[in-house]
């Protein structure tokens, strides 16, 4: 971050929803003003852009101070770098030819403007102020020497987002396409993973399990799992269970590509009760050569850090002592691999928030 005043620089942000907008303003990481709200008019570009620019120059007149960027997420597909959005975007038909947002919003308002994914943002705010600075200093509490730099984000939701940090740097590719939604279905590999762990999934796997035809959402199958609501609770348990295995397979492949810890948020992370064990079962589970050999399928050892046991676990590790060839010293040497996952406890959307806050605050 460059900034040298003593004053907290604001950020101002956006919530950007196919129905409406929310716009609000960050200092010091939480939200400074009232929010504001405007429907998004996604159906027709001028209305909507307008509306845009609208909610902007109304949080930005209510501020006590000029803001030193505006930075957001907003949905894909897109080249976010250079901040134009463009495509099948469903929930913004109207912006399907491209949409130079970040350069038209940077014009009007003549400060800088970040647009990222959304879950790209939640992966950033969690490295940064979630989730792996919580680990590292539960880590440095148990007196242990491990610490971890880079995180792999995961929301459950209406998709399957992802995003990847790596040494305090977020990932963004070459074409703004860090993806892990379009792997491949664990049990129908025709169809793409995000179908086997998104919202429609856990609603259809129940259905199809049950022969409910109600008309229910996670929260509702959570329910009954629980035995709070009427319906078959051991379907509404594997609905669950199957997104864990499904995630868990689609984890297994990107932890073994990026190797660092695992944070799961979303709408969906609530249910990590009857999700998780299937997941950590899938990671941990082997696979085999060709000439008969088994290995791990992931092959750091896979820690559940929600569960304290395991948390100690990884924590100590499997350190030891050795010499320094022709010397009198020694190093210690931890030869176990190991990674962890834990669930957001921030939540997504706060950690989106504060993502989209500190990629502002640490590129200007």
């Amino acid at each position: 971050m460059k900034q040298q005043s003593n004053i907290e620089p604001i950020v101002v942000t956006l919530d950007a929803g196919g129905t409406n907008f929310v716009f609000g303003a960050m200092q010091s990481g939480k939200p400074c003003v009232e929010s504001i709200t405007l429907p998004s008019l996604a159906h027709d570009l001028d209305l909507c852009l307008g509306n845009l620019t609208k909610g902007f120059e109304q949080i930005i007149s209510s501020l006590s101070q000029k803001p030193v960027a505006i930075s957001f997420a907003f949905p894909g597909p897109a080249d976010y770098r250079n901040g134009v959005i463009g495509g099948f975007l469903p929930n913004f038909p109207s912006f399907r030819d491209g949409v130079a947002l970040g350069p038209m919003l940077e014009e009007r308002f003549g400060i800088p403007v970040f647009i990222n994914n959304d879950a790209d943002l939640f992966a950033y705010g969690e490295a940064m102020g979630g989730a792996l600075q919580r680990i590292n200093h539960r880590l440095a509490e148990c007196g242990s020497a491990k610490r971890y730099r880079n995180l792999l984000g995961f929301t459950f939701g209406t998709g399957f987002g992802f995003g990847f940090v790596m040494d305090g740097k977020l990932n963004l590719g070459d074409n703004s396409c860090v993806e892990t939604f379009c792997l491949k279905h664990r049990d129908h590999p025709q169809f793409i993973v995000e179908d086997g762990i998104a919202i429609r999934a856990v609603k259809r796997v129940y259905r199809e399990l049950s022969g409910d035809n109600r008309e229910l959402e996670p929260r509702d199958i959570y329910n009954i799992a629980e035995g709070t609501l009427e319906g078959n609770k051991e379907a509404a348990k594997e609905a669950f269970a199957t997104q864990g295995r499904v995630a868990g397979d689609a984890m297994a492949t990107a932890v073994t590509l990026m190797d660092g810890l695992i944070v799961i948020g979303g709408g969906l992370a609530g249910a990590s009760k009857y999700f998780m064990p299937a997941l950590l079962e899938e990671m941990r589970s082997k696979i085999s050569t060709m000439s008969g050999d088994t290995l791990n399928r992931v092959q750091m050892k896979v820690y559940n850090l929600d569960d304290e046991a395991e948390f100690q676990a990884f924590a100590k590790g499997n350190s030891t002592t050795i010499k320094v060839y022709g010397s009198d010293k020694e190093v210690v040497y931890d030869p176990e691999k190991r990674v962890g996952i834990t669930i957001s406890d921030i939540g997504a959307s706060n950690a989106v928030s504060l993502g989209a806050y500190l990629y502002a605050l640490d590129n200007i």
